[in-house]
């Protein structure tokens, strides 16, 4: 497995995996339709897209994980939201996202990124060191899933709402 940073001609693939990993999530109402790949086109057309890494095995796309700056109270730089996290449907639960997270989380480190925070599920985000941090919030979600990785030593998290890029709103 192969962990790189995407290019130009992976795009339409990474549209299709992103939707098809998002497809009939337990997270959406039912009968929505997935708009995370549209997150991600935006993202890219706003020059807002910090990282782009797919997972490929044997010249094909497997799974993608982007990252983005987000606003955190008056903080604006340093911290980038991971979202979304996507592995093909059929490739799930065989370890490709946490190789993503983990590649993901290694190069922002070392281009001096404070922190990162995500929307996600404590139980498979917390083996990556993300967790819940009580001064950090995202509105109308329950805090139990506004999870932080701070990347600097001695480094607090700073306080207040998290602000996701524009192109989280649609």
């Amino acid at each position: 497995m192969k962990i790189r940073t995407e290019i130009e001609s992976d795009i339409k693939t990474i549209e299709s995996l992103t939707y098809a990993a998002f497809e009939n999530h337990p997270h959406h109402e039912v009968g929505a339709k997935p708009t995370e790949h549209l997150i991600i086109n935006r993202l890219r057309q706003d020059n807002a897209l910090s990282l782009s890494l797919v997972a490929e095995e044997n010249q094909q796309i497997l799974g993608h994980v982007a990252f983005s700056p987000v606003q955190i109270g008056e903080e604006t730089s340093g911290w980038y939201g991971l979202a979304p996290l996507s592995v093909a449907p059929n490739q799930q639960g065989k370890g490709i996202g946490s190789l993503l997270v983990r590649e993901g989380v290694a190069q922002l480190k070392s281009q001096g990124a404070k922190g990162i925070v995500l929307l996600g599920e404590p139980e498979y985000y917390g083996r990556f060191g993300f967790k819940q941090r009580t001064n950090l919030t995202l509105p109308g979600v329950p805090a139990e899933y506004v999870l932080a990785l701070l990347l600097e030593e001695n480094e607090a998290a700073p306080e207040g709402d998290i602000t996701f890029h524009a192109a989280f709103s649609g």
